[in-house]
């Protein structure tokens, strides 16, 4: 069991299965969600998403290549520059890897069990 003074926030959107997994994980380790922020209705500032990225290691493990605008938009083909990320990633919330779990100063973004025990262990 974690220590009760663990708290974090989760970024993502509701209806993510993978936020929804992560949620659920957190929950069974005892790891109190201050608040999950829904970045469909609250989208971020691009300093927030600046902020999160910082947190994770940087923009690449913040953006999701998976997100389905990605190729449509041609990005897969195109070398995107830091800004590039950080400005598409405010644009469009779906690029945004999901869940981004905050811990303080850290953060981890995608669910990965064995990153968030990292986290909040």
């Amino acid at each position: 069991m974690m220590a009760d003074s663990v708290s974090v926030e989760v970024v993502g959107l509701p209806y993510c299965t993978t936020c929804q997994k992560a949620v659920a994980y957190l929950e069974e380790r005892g790891v109190a969600i201050q608040n999950f922020r829904d970045v469909k209705t609250q989208p971020l500032s691009r300093a927030e998403v600046e902020e999160l990225a910082r947190k994770v290691g940087g923009a690449e493990k913040l953006f999701s290549k998976r997100a389905m605008k990605y190729r449509k938009m041609g990005l897969h083909e195109q070398q995107l520059s830091e800004d590039d990320l950080l400005r598409h990633m405010t644009e469009e919330y779906t690029f945004i890897t999901r869940p981004v779990i905050v811990r303080g100063d850290r953060a981890t973004a995608g669910f990965s069990a064995k990153r968030v025990d990292e986290l909040v262990g």
